[in-house]
């Protein structure tokens, strides 16, 4: 790939995708010898957390793991409530109900990334889905929450336990 950031933003997304489709159980046991096309247990489950293809001006995220869509970023200097509220624009676009976004820990494995959501749409999670989500830690300035990748894993564990099949428009 000639364009070095770009490269490292899909190592950085597909890190994340592996990561959280071997968490959650949706991977075949022996994933790392496969290539990405024949690594899930079911490739139709809706479950399967996938990386999207360029959208143009309508972008829907960079990952979506139903009900979240996952904007992956891997840079030094963080700018997170910049990030969400074009997390959150995806979200819509993809008519997902939560855009989070995900920020590389440097020197740390994908399971230490930080996970950020927005107060406002950490509250509507917990106010819509009805589910005991573990808890994130809330930022000095209150304007964000924040779990590891592995915490938040858990929280869409939880919260598609208790979420039927989404609904397609």
């Amino acid at each position: 790939m000639a364009n070095p950031s770009k490269a490292r933003g899909t190592a950085w997304e597909s890190a994340i995708r592996d990561f959280t489709n071997a968490f959650l159980g949706l991977y075949k046991d022996d994933w790392r010898d496969l290539p990405a096309s024949q690594r899930f247990l079911n490739m139709l489950d809706w479950r399967n957390v996938r990386r999207q293809a360029q959208e143009g001006a309508k972008d829907v995220g960079d990952l979506h793991a139903w009900p979240f869509i996952l904007e992956a970023k891997d840079v030094k200097s963080p700018a997170v409530p910049t990030w969400l509220r074009q997390a959150e624009a995806e979200a819509v676009n993809a008519g997902f109900p939560y855009g989070v976004v995900i920020h590389k820990t440097r020197g740390k494995g994908p399971g230490m990334a930080r996970v950020h959501i927005s107060d406002a749409t950490y509250c509507r999670l917990l106010d819509t889905e009805s589910v005991c989500v573990p808890g994130p830690v809330l930022n000095p300035r209150g304007q964000y929450w924040t779990w590891s990748l592995a915490g938040f894993a858990e929280v869409l564990a939880a919260v598609r336990q208790g979420t039927s099949t989404p609904v397609t428009q």
